[in-house]
């Protein structure tokens, strides 16, 4: 190949590359939808304002995202997902907050996290989100610093979050269900080993190693590296996967850019939940259509739900740097996990060693 054909082909990959980001996808996802997402989220917030407890709203709103789940089914399926939701985020905030009080239970506890939700979300085929808001909630819980005492209250407040999501979930379905026949639920097939096992486990240990790695480099509280290395590495091919790291590296970079906007106005509670609720409504307005412009509002929404009660002046700029850095590293590991994930060779040594280790027969009906 001559250096011109090499200079046109790079140009042919750029060009794709290119395409690949700024295709639009198709949707059918009304409006009331992502305005009960915003209410599911939004309103423990402005109780917390009210009562000027705006730490404690915080907590609450990441139960809200449990709305999030909601499966276009008939009535009983949906609050059962729902529920059974409430009760894995409430589970695993709660451990993450436990796994703080010990530096050495943090990535064990991560890991396990990340397998076992995993392994029942694929499990029970929950379309996306997936396992992904179930670990962020567990990485943000054992990156916020709280004595022993307050436990209890913090996992209460979260679990009070997820009650009223399926409250509203409740209430938006009665509506929905109206405008729309329910889609009929998806039948349990017989259980694939790699695809419920051998992957999940395989996904969770590369979230570990990318908080390993987080630590190692002394990024503080860097929640957000584990999240971002779950969010790339679950694509359904390799091909996915890089297009998803494109889109998360480049959403992000803009959305960092809007953050540290966003974090010089001269917010105070109330408007800080109105941005909140407004930066929800556009996420889920635009996830299905293209994720790079859903990811530039979900940087500043992160942010804002991890870190707004207890900014102070003169931490911004630091702050969307961290985060920068925190999704260039999560990125890379997701990267590096995919490869593996979707290499055949890699695939067949894991398999075989992983059906050693399991007693009986998995492929069993579900």
């Amino acid at each position: 190949m001559t250096s011109e054909s090499k200079i046109i082909a790079f140009r042919e990959r750029v060009r794709d590359e290119l395409r690949v980001l700024a295709t639009i996808n198709p949707s059918d996802r009304t409006w009331q939808m992502p305005f009960a997402g915003a209410l599911a989220t939004g309103l423990p917030l402005l109780i917390g304002a009210y009562f000027d407890r705006m730490a404690y709203g915080l907590v609450a709103t990441l139960g809200g995202l449990v709305f999030l789940y909601l499966p276009p089914t008939p009535m009983h399926h949906r609050m059962a997902v729902t529920m059974a939701a409430s009760f894995a985020m409430t589970a695993c905030y709660a451990l993450g907050l436990i796994s703080q009080f010990s530096p050495m239970l943090l990535m064990p506890m991560l890991v396990f996290i990340a397998i076992l939700v995993t392994m029942i979300c694929r499990f029970y085929m929950l379309g996306p989100p997936g396992s992904l808001f179930f670990v962020m909630a567990a990485a943000i819980g054992a990156y916020t610093p709280n004595g022993l005492a307050a436990l209890p209250t913090l996992v209460g407040l979260l679990a009070m979050g997820c009650l009223l999501a399926c409250l509203i979930a409740f209430f938006y379905s009665l509506h929905a269900l109206r405008l729309r026949p329910p889609q009929r639920i998806p039948r349990l097939r017989r259980a694939n080993f790699d695809f419920v096992v051998l992957d999940s486990i395989v996904i969770g240990i590369f979230v570990g190693i990318s908080l390993v790695l987080a630590q190692a480099f002394q990024l503080e509280k860097a929640y957000w590296v584990p999240v971002s290395c779950l969010a790339v590495i679950q694509g359904v091919t390799l091909r996915a996967v890089w297009n998803k790291q494109l889109h998360r590296i480049a959403g992000t970079c803009i959305g960092l850019l809007l953050s540290w906007g966003l974090l010089h106005l001269p917010l105070n509670y109330w408007t800080l939940c109105l941005v909140m609720m407004v930066l929800t409504f556009i996420i889920e307005t635009a996830v299905v259509r293209h994720y790079a412009f859903a990811v530039v509002f979900i940087t500043p929404l992160t942010i804002l739900l991890a870190e707004a009660a207890t900014l102070t002046s003169g931490t911004q700029s630091a702050l969307v740097l961290a985060r920068f850095y925190d999704t260039l590293l999560g990125c890379a590991v997701g990267l590096a996990g995919a490869v593996c994930l979707h290499n055949p060779r890699f695939r067949e040594a894991c398999g075989r060693a992983l059906r050693a280790l399991v007693p009986g027969r998995f492929d069993a009906h579900r």
